[in-house]
């Protein structure tokens, strides 16, 4: 039966048929290793498989009590107690948060550090190349103008017999080429009168006639213009050089990949002041989760230390009522200056058989008995606070026998007193055994090449045929099997 243990949105989740009735959980191991999951005969992964049985199935294995001496475990135990799953659900999303806040800081610092190590290279080439300013277009102009400059005498000289040969200045009758087209136009707008025909060669001449006498118009400004400048030729010159120096050193062709080269400079120097407003808001971020997360961790703290003194007082109970009478059982309580996965609490468990002896950690000082004592103990004060409807002991007794381990069946039966709790104990201890309601025989048999494990429950007859076996050996004597009906008869 599994209703009353919110079950059913676990079921719908992985779209199987939900009877609370009734659940079966089963696990099938072909001889060839392989396995196949099932919940009330669907098919399953062993992850649902897995996430079910653990939200109904407590199972003690043999060597559970090696869980005593984690201290993660012992603090699970105390938060069991202090029922606060909703509190330290916070706190935890917010430690995994400051966490990666953490791992996201330190990785932005090392990527801050490495390209700080560049940052005065970058910020010396942006300088110079700020200083330099290049232009768009600007070495091949300045090529053109190296040349112009270069040969200003050559090209002055020519300008002027251009200029000369076309205002007819170099004539000594002052006819250049301009006067010749001039007379030729006159003499063609005559015959025109006459003969139509050419009227269109006389149009043309006279736009030849206008257009030269605009080139040299221009020749002989630029003429003018012309002059021979050291000063400039050198500051041309030297600005030229300084541009393919720039443009050898940075690996590039022209000026327009040198202004290129400059943004993508100012883009990185840019990114490292985004990577320090990204680091500040980094660290802001975590101090305010930290103070968040300070304030939780002294609430859990708060109801830690409230059920740590449930668990002494109920924990001492129970190994009294296992024959430990004069024990000692305290959980010690440190607080961490750092933040913890689950607050600031460092959780011990201290022990002491007797009280001469002062109380030392759990794992130090208990032997296999007394661990599997304080192990029952936990697990008895826990089970009231989970209310797991399954709770199962495989050899939990280890270490014990007589009067301690009838003590121990005592307890395991005020377990499944709880009508909505059963508890199954794997056992060779018949004071164990005997306080079952319900008794099954796990036996091996070799046979085919291969062992086989086979369950059967008992009858009553069977039942006390076992429990003489247990309490006398191989051979079964009329004393032992009324040993066994007198252990079956003891009332809890």
């Amino acid at each position: 039966d599994i209703e009353g243990y919110d079950m059913q949105p676990i079921f719908e989740e992985n779209e199987l048929d939900y009877e609370p009735a009734e659940c079966i959980l089963r696990r099938e191991v072909a001889a060839n290793g392989k396995s196949r999951a099932f919940v009330n005969d669907s098919p399953v992964n062993v992850a649902v498989l897995r996430q079910i049985a653990l939200r109904l199935l407590d199972i003690h294995s043999q060597h559970s009590n090696l869980l005593l001496e984690n201290p993660a475990f012992q603090l699970g135990i105390v938060d069991t107690i202090a029922d606060h799953s909703e509190l330290l659900g916070q706190y935890r999303g917010l430690y995994a948060h400051i966490t990666e806040a953490r791992r996201r800081l330190k990785e932005a610092e090392e990527n801050l550090a490495k390209r700080q190590g560049d940052e005065d290279y970058l910020r010396f080439q942006l300088d110079q190349l700020d200083e330099f300013k290049p232009q768009p277009g600007e070495d091949e102009e300045l090529r053109q103008l190296q040349s112009a400059l270069s040969h200003a005498e050559d090209i002055k000289v020519a300008l002027s017999e251009v200029d000369a040969m076309l205002n007819g200045s170099d004539n000594e009758d002052g006819a250049g080429a301009i006067d010749a087209l001039r007379r030729s136009y006159q003499t063609m707008q005559q015959i025109a009168k006459v003969y139509p025909a050419i009227e269109d060669y006389l149009n043309r001449l006279e736009s030849v006639v206008i257009e030269v006498r605009d080139i040299a118009g221009d020749i002989s400004s630029r003429a003018e213009d012309v002059e021979y400048n050291p000063a400039r030729l050198q500051e041309v010159t030297e600005r030229l050089d300084n541009l393919f120096s720039l443009e050898q050193k940075h690996h590039v062709g022209s000026a327009e990949e040198l202004i290129a080269l400059a943004e993508d400079i100012r883009s990185q120097l840019s990114s490292l002041t985004d990577s320090e407003d990204n680091i500040q808001a980094l660290r802001h971020q975590i101090e305010a989760d930290t103070v968040q997360a300070k304030k939780l961790a002294e609430k859990l703290t708060a109801g830690r230390v409230k059920a740590a003194k449930q668990v002494e007082k109920l924990v001492k109970d129970s190994l009294v009522q296992m024959d430990m009478p004069a024990c000692v059982f305290c959980v010690s309580m440190e607080k961490a200056e750092e933040l913890l996965p689950a607050g600031q609490d460092i959780v011990t468990f201290l022990f002491s058989a007797n009280k001469s002896m002062a109380p030392r950690p759990l794992a130090d000082v208990a032997s296999g008995g007394e661990m599997s004592r304080v192990m029952l103990a936990l697990k008895a004060l826990t089970s009231r606070q989970t209310h797991l409807p399954t709770i199962i002991f495989d050899e939990i007794d280890t270490g014990v026998s007589g009067k301690v381990a009838s003590s121990m069946a005592q307890i395991m039966a005020q377990m499944s007193s709880n009508a909505s709790q059963q508890v199954l104990a794997i056992t060779h201890l018949p004071q164990i055994a005997a306080k079952g309601n319900a008794h099954f025989f796990v036996y091996k048999e070799d046979g085919s090449g291969r062992t086989l494990t086979h369950i059967r429950q008992l009858d009553p007859e069977q039942r006390i045929t076992e429990l003489a076996h247990m309490l006398s050996g191989s051979t079964v004597t009329e004393a032992a099997r009324e040993n066994a009906r007198q252990l079956l008869k003891d009332p809890l």
